[in-house]
């Protein structure tokens, strides 16, 4: 052990920030408050006020809002899910226990449907009705639902507002403040992925540094959504936030098709590296304008008419640096403008998301056999505490149902459940037994829940554990109105509660969530069939939408161990978004009846043939690179000018085809495999 951990200033107290302090002291205040007034008001189980408190404790006002506004949202969805249920099905068990599954497997089918807000509020309405129903199996008057359910709504909405009140008192960092360092941070970041990028070395730091970026971009619009509901500035402003992410992945888009050309440039000009490192050197100026950028870049330009090659270059770098320096002045307007400016932006779509069907249906029919094989056993046993651990099960499986690393996380969770054992037996029977008055024991909860969330903010590595120690603290020390000290059902709850995520566990090993190897599959297969439908002449979805379904579909699995499928899900989205740009900008091409135009109508009938849902036809593949290097060559050398542009246009598309020589054949164990 290092003896510096030993010192007075290693101590949790000691070596807090003020922000830190802020923060523990906020929560911590609001915990004690949602506790104390529900104490005092003679609801029955106060405790869940106090997790509420702690379930949105957020650092910034807009994730309090938004996360507050789901919460209430889905407590009375799920409180009005247990009234009907349970007011129906009470004197039947087993009607109760299949119609209480099948409401908490759809929430969890229907979590996995949408994001954000909503995500999080059907959550919350699949174990809000477990935490109000299941307890009542016991229950034969029907008008004492009800009651349950009324005082478990109260005690939510209480806790919520204890934490709104204490972020009122003590506001954390604005979220428009982090949103704005982020687009900077992201701005600049682009610059050093094109340099990464522009390089012709290819190796897995490339594939990271993509996958990385588009992340982080992505990620980028959580933090949009908490502006939007921080401050009316940033709801004004929220069209040219969402453009401005669409710009971002547009450069990221173009910064690998400009990495093809170089790939497959075979005598680009010898001081292309130079001049580019001066093009970032200019671009990553808060002064940049377009006047030094052109005069950067003009040792560049194409001097051949016919070098179709350098010409595509040329124009694709062009287009880069146009985009960088409008999005760069419109985050410095955006940093600049005041709380009544607005901005007239072109209209942008949402970021798309797109839903894995085949494994949000799979995770509610597992929380379904698990919720059924719980309440069978404690039906047949007759187990006075089977609710807790039907309680229990139901918010594993509705929670991380969605996790990348269910297992992990179940058994992050039993640790946490085997720990508070243990320190709510000593609590509860060594120091409450002993007090007479609440104020009392919040002497000793106060400093203890400070101390827990600071430790939670200084020690990253086990922040998990620490939230969920704070969280669920309330549920097992049970502090009630007269306090009950049954030290026999105080075992018994909190083994089925041990029981219940025990079993989640075990659903999830026998019910498997699908491998990251078959998600990429489906992924794989779902960008080829919007591709073939961007090749339509009234395709469903716009460039910019395309774009952005092809960015959500590789963040699935941005964070999967399973590197092969990561890899060719990349390639796959990279490739086929390439070529979606040549498509549209083929579209875009002047529209004439000359012979040009049947050229252009070839080239997109040459991917529909190459490309299908199933996957790539080698042989028309072969044959349409083929015929598009004859196309290009043949174009290069023709007088027209509009002719030579074709040109370069089909040397793009050649360039992002050929990385698709590499794939396995449509149908072939290779295939089945990535």
């Amino acid at each position: 052990m290092n003896l510096q951990s030993l010192s007075w200033q290693s101590l949790p107290w000691i070596k807090a920030t003020r922000p830190q302090w802020r923060y523990a002291l906020r929560n911590g205040i609001a915990m004690c408050l949602a506790l104390s007034f529900a104490y005092y008001i003679n609801l029955d189980q106060p405790y869940w006020a106090m997790t509420s408190a702690a379930v949105v404790s957020f650092p910034t006002v807009g994730g309090v809002i938004s996360k507050s506004l789901g919460r209430i949202a889905g407590s009375l969805l799920g409180a009005c899910a247990a009234i009907l249920i349970a007011g129906h099905t009470l004197t039947d068990p087993w009607l109760f226990l299949f119609g209480l599954s099948a409401w908490i497997a759809f929430c969890t089918w229907a979590c996995a449907m949408y994001m954000n807000n909503v995500a999080y509020a059907f959550q919350l309405a699949g174990y809000t009705c477990a935490i109000i129903a299941f307890p009542m199996v016991n229950v034969v008057d029907a008008a004492h639902v009800w009651d349950i359910a009324q005082a478990r709504v109260c005690e939510v909405i209480l806790g919520i507002l204890c934490g709104a009140l204490m972020m009122m008192i003590l506001p954390s960092t604005s979220d428009g403040t982090a949103l704005l360092t982020a687009l900077k941070k992201m701005h600049a970041r682009i610059l050093e992925h094109a340099s990464l990028l522009w390089q012709p070395e290819n190796s897995d730091a490339v594939r990271t540094a993509h996958e990385s970026m588009i992340g982080q971009i992505l990620t980028m619009n959580l933090l949009r959504i908490q502006a939007f509901w921080s401050h009316y500035r940033f709801r004004r402003q929220n069209s040219l936030l969402n453009a401005l992410l669409h710009q971002q992945l547009r450069l990221t888009s173009v910064i690998s098709s400009l990495r093809r050309m170089l790939v497959n440039w075979p005598d680009s000009p010898k001081n292309i590296r130079e001049v580019l490192e001066q093009l970032f050197a200019e671009l990553a100026r808060t002064d940049a304008d377009a006047y030094r950028v052109a005069r950067i870049i003009a040792p560049l330009a194409p001097h051949d008419p016919q070098d179709f090659r350098h010409h595509a270059f040329w124009q694709r770098l062009r287009y880069f640096c146009r985009v960088y320096l409008a999005t760069s002045r419109w985050i410095q307007r955006l940093e600049n403008a005041s709380a009544i400016t607005e901005f007239k932006v072109p209209a942008a779509p949402a970021l798309t998301r797109r839903t894995d069907h085949a494994e949000a249906l799979w995770n509610g029919i597992r929380t379904f056999c698990a919720l059924v094989a719980v309440g069978a056993w404690a039906i047949n046993t007759q187990w006075s505490s089977g609710p807790a651990a039907l309680t229990l099960a139901a918010i594993c499986c509705v929670l991380y149902s969605i996790s990348p690393a269910p297992f992990n996380s179940l058994t992050l969770l039993m640790r946490t459940l085997l720990w508070l054992s243990l320190f709510s037996f000593a609590v509860k029977f060594g120091l409450m037994v002993q007090l007479s008055d609440l104020w009392q024991f919040l002497l000793f909860l106060f400093p203890l829940i400070i101390t827990m969330q600071l430790f939670k903010l200084q020690m990253p590595k086990y922040a998990g554990l620490w939230g969920q120690l704070i969280v669920f603290m309330g549920s097992f020390i049970s502090v009630t109105n007269p306090p009950v000290y049954d030290f026999g059902g105080f075992l018994n709850d909190n083994l089925a509660k041990i029981i219940g995520v025990g079993m989640a566990w075990l659903a999830f090993a026998v019910l498997k969530p699908g491998s990251d190897a078959r998600k990429s599959r489906r992924h794989i297969r779902a960008l080829r069939r919007h591709f073939v439908d961007q090749l339509s002449r009234h395709p469903q979805h716009s460039e910019h939408e395309f774009e952005s379904l092809v960015y959500h579909y590789i963040s699935q699995l941005s964070n999967s161990q399973d590197l092969l499928a990561r890899r060719w899900l990349l390639r796959w989205g990279v490739v086929l978004l390439n070529c979606s740009h040549v498509v549209w900008q083929l579209r875009d091409w002047e529209t004439r009846s000359d012979p040009l135009v049947q050229v252009r109508d070839l080239c997109i009938s040459l991917l529909r043939d190459v490309m299908s849902e199933r996957g790539v036809q080698q042989r028309p593949l072969a044959s349409a690179l083929t015929e598009l290097q004859r196309i290009y060559e043949t174009l290069g050398h023709h007088p027209q000018p509009a002719a030579r542009e074709l040109a370069s246009i089909v040397w793009r598309l050649y360039c992002s085809l050929l990385q698709l020589e590499q794939a396995p054949v449509a149908g072939t164990i290779e295939e089945k495999t990535t």
